[in-house]
Formats: structure tokens, sequence, C-alpha cells
């Protein structure tokens, strides 16, 4: 596990791009009150995921509206129809610490 931002830093609803240990994480605070750790590009147009929109439990790529599952990485909203990687994720003392070599 990797220290990788502050609770703090990552506002309810937001995302977070992160590098771990060489891989590109999005970090999200997504509304459900939880933290979350998806590879960072889109499975269909490989663009970053980051920048996309957070809604409940899933993220949203900016370009072609490809949506997926912070829980799981499952795509959950066309054209994308493969997953991304999630990562575990531990809050200790306020940090976000995530696990890139857990991958889901």
């Amino acid at each position: 596990m990797m220290r990788v931002a502050s609770a703090d830093d990552l506002p309810k609803g937001t995302a977070l791009a992160v590098e771990v240990a060489g891989t590109p994480v999005a970090l999200v605070h997504a509304e459900d009150d939880q933290f979350y750790a998806i590879y960072d590009e889109c499975s269909h147009a490989a663009v970053a995921l980051s920048e996309g929109e957070v809604d409940g439990c899933t993220l949203e790529c900016w370009l072609h509206g490809s949506r997926f599952d912070l829980r799981t990485g499952e795509p959950t909203g066309l054209p994308a129809t493969e997953p991304v990687p999630v990562f575990p994720v531990e809050i200790r003392d306020g940090e976000i610490y995530v696990d890139v070599n857990g991958a889901k």
C-alpha cells in the first residue's frame, strides 16, 4: 500500500489523478462517501477517467460517455465494453492508501 493523498484533498463527488508505482490511478470520493481507486484510462478511448464526472458510484468518461462502476471496474454504459482494473483503498488517519498490486 502506498500513501497517495490526504482525504481532505478530495471532496465528495470529485476525482483526482495520481500515479502509484508507475500506474495511472483515478482516485474518487464517491457520493456514498467511500473512496475508490480505478485505473485512470478508459477501456474504450484511452483517455483519463479522472477528468470525468462522478455520479453515485460510477465514473463517466468525458469523451464518449462510457460509465464505469467504481466498485468493480465494469462498464455500465456504452460505448465501453471492457472493464478497467480497480484497486484496494484504505484510509488511515485521514490519509488515502492504494495497493496497485491488488488489482481486481
